[in-house]
């Protein structure tokens, strides 16, 4: 049980330190590599939590497909004029106010007993596919449909503004 939380907070540290450098870094293809070591870590948790098909899934999906995807995208652009691009000044006093607090919330909901009633794993030992495509298809169908809808917009937004870009 403590190896399980060493190898937990490890793989946690990795991640978050993986996930500051995929905001931090200015060249992209760093970023981008960056998110799949982020990636990598939150695949490692899943198998933590016995769920080695969400690990599996986690890996071919988003680091196999996306991260190949999105490397692509990286190379291709011109990467000299989108460095020349500035942000619009943005004030920045919210982002101070709100992260804070977002951080405080977590680590409350994580060392508090907000878990306690949850089951991880059914007492085989691993969580079956079966019984989380129950529960996706049945108890969250409709946060799962919200997301594929807000993932077909954004697909639908990055195509318009490809085909401005290039027109």
């Amino acid at each position: 049980m403590i190896l399980e939380r060493i190898f937990f907070l490890l793989f946690a540290v990795v991640a978050i330190v993986a996930a500051g450098g995929v905001a931090c870094f200015k060249n992209p293809v760093h970023s981008a590599f960056s998110l799949i070591v982020c990636l990598l870590q939150v695949a490692a948790i899943f198998i933590l939590l016995r769920s080695p098909f969400l690990a599996v899934v986690q890996i071919f999906i988003y680091v196999g497909a996306v991260m190949v995807l999105f490397l692509f995208v990286v190379l291709v652009l011109d990467i000299k004029q989108a460095s020349l691009e500035t942000f619009p000044g943005l004030k920045r006093w919210p982002i101070y106010v709100i992260l804070p607090v977002m951080a405080i919330e977590f680590l409350i909901v994580i060392f508090g007993k907000s878990f306690a009633h949850m089951q991880l794993a059914v007492a085989g030992g691993e969580t079956k596919v079966e019984v989380l495509g129950k529960a996706l298809f049945t108890s969250y169908l409709l946060p799962f449909e919200i997301i594929s809808v807000l993932l077909l917009a954004a697909m639908v937004g990055a195509i318009i503004m490809a085909k401005k870009r290039w027109s």
